[in-house]
């Protein structure tokens, strides 16, 4: 298929390109470069440079790159930003997510792929967590996240399309040629700062909070590999072919790691010391959070191929120690 990957010069939608392409699908990326990096896009990748919010603009792209169906990846992340700054995550999160579904609706394309975040859960009551869980964020990332899986839902419900969304825990890793992989700014993950502290481009590593209600005191979390989210998109294609399909997804290895766990792993990859500075929990941390994605596995074939963290850890310090100012020094 003709596949348009709306942030496909981000994270995450860089790498679904690379494997929609080692599938044999033609991937087409829409990205505004806000956060973006041309070098993240392969060759022969045609790459348009727009705004969600030009309709025309994006019309014109589906047409004329006769769309199959949209990946949509493109959103601001940053949780403490979103608190402080809700309008501009409304504004591109949600508004420009409408003006995208609305284009798309205009010329007749109606399949869609949606990158959502367990952070529509909230505080979770209860772990792992599954796809039934109550969603209640606790800020306006997670909100304007599932405001468009409701507004996804009413679509699907009037037969305008078929979707499916997935929720990511902790996304990870590099790819594992070390071609692409992350680079954020700010960045604000934990691996890719404990190997900046572990490499000295920064000072220290400050870690979050010791007095969790968990065996080694410091948050746990799911951390699965960019390329296994990947290919979890992929293999929902076959979902879709029938308006009114209304797909959900939970993503994670469903074996959390501490804070702890993987500073250690960081240290094992490099072989460097790292310096950690300990600090008081910061608000709205969850003790722990990790994934249920039995039903991935089951209605999908999904099979996670890097199942620890030792093993996602190492394809993300092939990545930076061979590109340690991101894309700008590749």
């Amino acid at each position: 298929m003709n596949v348009l990957v709306v942030g496909g010069a981000g994270y995450i939608g860089s790498h679904c390109v690379r494997q929609l392409s080692a599938e044999g699908h033609r991937p087409v990326v829409v990205d505004s470069l806000v956060y973006g990096h041309r070098g993240a896009i392969a060759k022969g990748v045609p790459l348009h440079v727009a705004d969600l919010g030009d309709e025309s603009a994006i019309a014109h792209i589906l047409i004329n790159e006769k769309i199959d169906a949209v990946m949509h990846f493109a959103a601001f992340c940053y949780v403490g930003e979103s608190v402080t700054d809700p309008l501009k995550y409304y504004l591109n999160n949600l508004a420009s997510t409408i003006h995208l579904l609305n284009a798309m609706l205009g010329v007749g394309v109606r399949r869609f792929v949606f990158s959502s975040t367990c952070a529509t859960f909230g505080v979770p009551d209860r772990l792992p967590i599954a796809e039934t869980a109550p969603q209640a964020p606790i800020n306006p990332y997670g909100q304007t996240k599932l405001d468009v899986e409701n507004a996804l839902r009413a679509l699907a419900h009037a037969g305008k399309l078929s979707f499916a969304v997935f929720r990511y825990f902790n996304a990870a890793g590099a790819a594992e040629d070390g071609l692409i992989g992350e680079d954020h700014h700010p960045e604000t993950h934990l691996i890719p700062l404990a190997i900046d502290a572990a490499t000295g481009r920064r000072p220290s590593l400050q870690l979050f909070g010791t007095d969790y209600p968990t065996p080694d005191g410091t948050c746990l979390r799911d951390y699965v590999h960019v390329d296994d989210l990947s290919r979890a998109h992929i293999a929902v294609f076959d979902k879709l072919s029938e308006p009114g399909t209304a797909c959900f997804y939970n993503l994670g290895t469903g074996v959390p790691s501490s804070n702890r766990e993987v500073i250690r792993a960081v240290e094992k990859a490099t072989g460097k010391k790292i310096k950690v500075v300990e600090s008081p929990r910061r608000p709205g941390d969850p003790p722990a959070l990790y994934a249920d994605s039995a039903k991935a596995k089951r209605e999908l074939g999904w099979k996670v191929r890097f199942p620890d963290i030792d093993s996602i850890v190492a394809t993300a310090w092939n990545w930076h120690r061979t590109h340690p100012d991101g894309y700008g020094g590749a």
